[in-house]
């Protein structure tokens, strides 16, 4: 009688939908399988840094001609642990082959004067055109075939300077005054970086090397760079001269777009000078024709030209950068009565 009762309960419980709300009790007292710590922290981590990458697009798209923050966001820029002076993210982000490590190797840098506004746009762009090659890319080129565009790696920093750019107004120089070009450990530094300044510049504000080779949190991060990607080719971009740069080991191209091979020679504490002739790393300077601007179909044209000479440069390895010995003994300064970068 007893047993029949209570399966008469049971059933209108389970009728009424008392029977869950009657467990409840029971359930809450069910222990939970806590989160995995590592799992927390790695969710944490990867909204902190998407929230400082639209926090940084934010300020930046609006400063830089053809960049908006959305396409900013999307961009696949990631921050290690390089900060400006007043404390900006420095980010880069890498754009490797899909079918395995890549053949020739290019670091890309824009925006490393604050003022020259279209550097950063150029570098923007190129993220996309990169990110195009790999998505029409083969997964699996087939076994011995000969190296392509797909196949290189690139390293984008499109912003070396952010407390520059987003100083109001836009300012050549970091946050400390100094000029970055000039801020790099060139075998030349100690001996030439001050006198240079004061004899060539007159004390140029803009052209300040420094108190000293790498006093600057930039360059220190931009060399980390350097010595952690080991690029076969190193692109900077500036402006306004309308030329095309080389230093390092040859063969330079005659020209990208409508930018001429024009070298301009080296100086004291500069990228060119120490990539090219202290690292043995080819260093291709581009100055843009103007600062604040570069047309569409420019961006097209020296993307273009620097995919077949980085295409010549990989299927005749004897001229990539790892395999060359630098043809200048030492470092001179040149280009003391033109104006560059």
């Amino acid at each position: 009688m007893a047993a029949s009762s209570a399966r008469r309960i049971l059933r209108r419980l389970t009728a009424s939908g008392l029977l869950g709300l009657a467990l409840l009790p029971a359930l809450a007292n069910v222990p939970r399988k806590p989160a995995r710590p590592a799992q927390a922290a790695s969710a944490a981590v990867a909204t902190s840094a998407a929230s400082d990458l639209a926090q940084w697009c934010a300020r930046v798209a609006p400063v830089v001609p053809g960049v908006d923050a959305s396409a900013c966001r999307a961009s696949g820029l990631s921050a290690g642990s390089g900060r400006s002076v007043h404390g900006v993210p420095l980010w880069a982000n890498d754009v490797l082959p899909a079918g395995g490590a890549p053949r020739f190797k290019v670091l890309l840098l824009g925006g490393i004067h604050g003022d020259e506004l279209a550097s950063v746009t150029l570098a923007f762009d190129w993220i996309a055109r990169s990110q195009g090659v790999q998505a029409s890319a083969r997964p699996r080129p087939a076994k011995g075939a000969k190296p392509t565009i797909a196949d290189v790696g690139w390293r984008f920093v499109p912003l070396l300077n952010p407390d520059g750019l987003l100083h109001s107004p836009s300012t050549r120089v970091n946050a400390h005054g100094v000029d970055l070009n000039r801020n790099f450990p060139t075998a030349d530094w100690a001996r030439d970086a001050k006198p240079y300044w004061v004899r060539h510049t007159r004390k140029d504000p803009r052209r300040f090397p420094g108190p000293q080779a790498l006093s600057e949190p930039e360059s220190r991060w931009l060399l980390q760079q350097i010595d952690q990607f080991h690029p076969d080719l190193i692109v900077s971009v500036h402006a306004p001269y309308g030329l095309l740069d080389f230093d390092g080991p040859p063969p330079a191209p005659r020209r990208l777009g409508s930018l001429q091979l024009d070298p301009v020679g080296i100086y004291p504490g500069s990228l060119g000078n120490y990539g090219g002739l202290v690292k043995n790393v080819p260093v291709m300077t581009l100055e843009l024709k103007n600062a604040r601007a570069v047309p569409p179909a420019e961006l097209a044209a020296m993307w273009n030209d620097l995919q077949r000479w980085i295409n010549e440069q990989m299927t005749n390895p004897g001229v990539q950068a790892s395999a060359q010995h630098s043809p200048v003994p030492g470092t001179r300064v040149i280009g003391a009565t033109r104006n560059a970068d």
